[in-house]
């Protein structure tokens, strides 16, 4: 090889290397997928700076953000304090989303699901349509005497852990029996799974008589029909913004903590009961990455609100994000 082809291709494996920099890469959970999206799409319009994000579902997020594999992650499933110093891992969040119940129930509207109904679904003992545990919230409403079909996720899913630590604060039994969980083997012999939350979409826009947890903005960009669902106070709540919010202002989420909770099943007459953060990982050791990460995330709390309202996930308040900068200035990220 001659010096100057030499030259020529260190010269151009620079620029490549140069290139790629330019780029933080993210991957993780699908919950926030939507709004990740069009926050990254409107960062990049407003900075220059290019962010990219797959979702691949917390599992792979995680795993990602263990192995280095990514700059930063996303996961629906916060990481405990210790989980975190094992792994040379901060956490902070990220945005607050919702899971709804979508269903495919052809001629029926303004479906009601009581929390016991909602056990039973998932349960799989909850077999046909015009179950009384599901009738007896919808009077008036024709049910049919079909079976039921409950659609989940089939990859390990943050969704899939908020959705079980909300049944296993509903149900005793469940807790017991399963507890909260990324992944597991449903029970039951009438359920199926999709990868990632479009997935979930998918086989409940093409399966009659389907119902499953999925997150609200894939539900909604789906025109999936959502349950009003009950409540811990026991009052059935629409899956709206405003409720989501009501919801969200519960939440503690506390920096000593490395912001570690899960905020499902809040207090409040008015609270939906199926809410859930979602967390942004990065590795200790890449501060000045991290600083990029970080300006990202605070770009987006900032001038991302209106983006993410759009979508039916609640921005988080101006006092948590707060405490989040100041948990980066002590981390040295910001």
């Amino acid at each position: 090889m001659t010096k100057v082809i030499k030259i020529a291709l260190a010269s151009s494996l620079l620029l490549t290397s140069l290139n790629a920099g330019d780029i933080i890469k993210g991957s993780g959970a699908s919950f926030p997928y939507s709004v990740y999206q069009k926050w990254l799409k409107a960062y990049n319009k407003d900075t220059g700076v290019k962010v990219d994000y797959i979702k691949k579902g917390s599992s792979k997020g995680i795993k990602d953000a263990k192995a280095r594999a990514v700059n930063f992650a996303g996961t629906d499933k916060p990481l405990s304090p210790k989980a975190l110093k094992k792994n040379g891992l901060y956490q902070f969040p990220g945005v607050v989303g919702a899971i709804a119940m979508g269903y495919n129930l052809p001629g029926v509207s303004g479906l009601k699901l009581s929390r016991a109904a909602t056990v039973a679904i998932a349960s799989g003992t909850l077999t046909y349509w015009d179950d009384k545990l599901i009738s007896d919230a919808n009077k008036g409403v024709k049910l049919p005497h079909e079976k039921l079909t409950f659609v989940h996720r089939a990859d390990g899913s943050g969704t899939t852990y908020n959705f079980t630590y909300y049944l296993s604060k509903v149900d005793k039994k469940w807790r017991k029996t399963f507890g909260a969980k990324k992944s597991l083997s449903w029970p039951g012999d009438h359920h199926i799974g999709g990868k990632t939350n479009s997935g979930v979409a998918a086989l409940l826009k093409q399966t009659k008589y389907s119902v499953g947890y999925i997150d609200y903005a894939d539900a909604k960009n789906n025109a999936i029909a959502m349950a009003t669902v009950e409540n811990r106070a026991g009052n059935y709540i629409k899956p709206t913004l405003k409720s989501f919010q009501i919801a969200a202002a519960k939440a503690s989420l506390d920096p000593k903590k490395d912001f570690y909770s899960v905020i499902a099943d809040p207090k409040g007459a008015e609270s939906y009961p199926m809410v859930a953060a979602t967390f942004i990982l990065v590795p200790s050791e890449k501060p000045e990455m991290n600083k990029k990460v970080t300006k990202f995330y605070d770009w987006c709390y900032v001038n991302g609100q209106d983006i993410a309202k759009g979508l039916g996930f609640v921005p988080l308040p101006d006092s948590l994000t707060a405490k989040i900068r100041t948990y980066w200035e002590a981390k040295g990220i910001k």
